[in-house]
C-alpha cells in the first residue's frame, strides 16, 4: 500500500513537487512542531529542524513532541525520530543551536525551498525577515499565538495587514524602518489577546497547532503554483 496514495488523489501529478521539497523549520514549539508533523505527513524530501531547547512539562499542553516520556530530551531529536517513523526516507537534519542575530548564517548553510520562522525571539525575527527579503529566500513567519483562544481568527496574510498582534506590530515597525515594501507572509490572529493578569503567557492546544497547519497549507499552495 502506498503511504501517500490519498494525498496523490488530490495533488495528482503535482505531487512530485512535494516529494522534492526541502524545508527548514526554526523553532519547534506549539507552532513549529505541527509544521514539522504535517510536512512529514505530506512526504517532503528533506526537513531541517532547528531548536536548542529540551522538553519540559509545560510544553505538553501544545507541542506534539512533548510527552511525559520525552521530558528532558531535545525537542529536535524527538521530532526527528517521529518524522522518520512517519516518513522513513525523509532526510532529516538537526541543528541544536540557539539562533541569535550573530549566528543567523547557520540557517543558510544550504539552499532550502522554504524557511519557516516559528521562533519567538524578536531580535532573530527582525534579522531573519530582512535577510530572507534581501536574498530572495521563500519564507513564512508565525506571529503570536499566546493568550488567544479562537483558532478561526488565524489567517495567512501580509505582515502589513495584521492587527491585534503585539509581535506583528514590532515587525511592521521594523519593516517600515528598513523600507521593506515586498510582501511578508505571516500567519497571524486578529483576536484581541486575553488579559490574564499573569506574568506567564497563556497557551492552549488548538491555537498554535492550527497556525502550524496553516503554514504547511501555505507552503503547499505556493509550491503547487
Amino acid at each position: 500500500m502506498d503511504t501517500w496514495q490519498r494525498t496523490k488523489v488530490l495533488l495528482k501529478e503535482d505531487y512530485r513537487k512535494i516529494q522534492e521539497l526541502s524545508v527548514l523549520v526554526l523553532g519547534l514549539g506549539g507552532v513549529g512542531s505541527y509544521v514539522v508533523e504535517s510536512l512529514a505527513r505530506l512526504g517532503v524530501k528533506k526537513l531541517i529542524l532547528v531548536d536548542y531547547d529540551t522538553i519540559d512539562a509545560t510544553n505538553i499542553n501544545r507541542q506534539i513532541e512533548a510527552l511525559h516520556s520525552t521530558i528532558g530530551f531535545y525537542k529536535a531529536d524527538i521530532l526527528k525520530q517521529r518524522v522518520l517513523d512517519i516518513h522513513p526516507t525523509c532526510e532529516v537534519q538537526v541543528i541544536k543551536e540557539k539562533i541569535t542575530p550573530e549566528n543567523l548564517d547557520l540557517l543558510f548553510l544550504e539552499a532550502t525551498d522554504f524557511l519557516v520562522d516559528a521562533n519567538d525571539t524578536v531580535s532573530v525575527k527582525k534579522e531573519l525577515m530582512k535577510r530572507c527579503v534581501r536574498i530572495g529566500q521563500r519564507f513564512i513567519m508565525s506571529m503570536g499565538t499566546a493568550n488567544k483562544l479562537d483558532p478561526t481568527k488565524l489567517k495567512i496574510m501580509d505582515l502589513k495587514d495584521t492587527k491585534y498582534d503585539p509581535l506583528a506590530k514590532i515587525l511592521r515597525k521594523e519593516a517600515r524602518k528598513e523600507k521593506i515594501y515586498t510582501k511578508i507572509p505571516v500567519v497571524s490572529s486578529s483576536e484581541i489577546p486575553i488579559k490574564t493578569m499573569e506574568n506567564t503567557l497563556g497557551s492552549i492546544s488548538f491555537v498554535p497547532s492550527v497556525a502550524g497547519l496553516l503554514i504547511t497549507s501555505y507552503i503547499t499552495s505556493e509550491v503547487l503554483k
